[in-house]
């Protein structure tokens, strides 16, 4: 009887040790793709929803806070950045929010996400206020054909009332 529980304990072990080099392997940072959208492919998130850059961000920093964190909510990882498909490995980053959390960047731009988006694939958000982008894979932001962005909003671009 002795024999059979080593070889139990062995094989729960061996089992334990397996399960827990693949949990060590899986990556706990925020993924990003590209995603097929009406503007062709764009920077979006794991779930498909399109990402966004602002134009009052400077040297990499998020300027959006306050009333203008709750319309375009900052993509925040807890690890490193992952890479999907068509993404540039090396255009990932992240930037630190005044409240210590890590915000994804692309190229240097911090991401958000538009709360006018109600799906994947949406990019209700472009051009928003003449501020908001979305990004292709090269970091450039990305305007809707036809020329320019839709004019400034009185707003302040920040959707839904102003606020820092």
């Amino acid at each position: 009887m002795k024999p059979i529980r080593i070889a139990l304990v062995t094989a729960l072990a061996a089992a334990l040790a397996a399960a827990g080099s693949a949990l060590g392997a899986t990556h706990s940072g925020a993924a990003v793709k590209l995603g097929s959208t009406s503007l062709g492919k764009v920077v979006v998130n794991s779930a498909g929803w399109t990402l966004y850059v602002f134009g009052h961000d400077t040297a990499g920093k998020s300027t959006c806070y306050t009333g203008c964190s709750s319309t375009w909510a900052p993509l925040l990882t807890v690890g490193r950045p992952v890479a999907g498909a068509g993404i540039k490995a090396s255009l990932l980053g992240t930037t630190k929010r005044r409240d210590g959390k890590l915000q994804v960047t692309y190229a240097g731009h911090p991401l958000y996400r538009f709360a006018g988006d109600s799906g994947s694939g949406q990019t209700n958000g472009e051009g928003y206020g003449n501020l908001w982008f979305a990004v292709s894979a090269s970091g450039a932001k990305v305007l809707k054909s036809g020329g320019a962005p839709p004019p400034t909003t009185t707003s302040g671009g920040y959707g839904y009332g102003s606020g820092y």
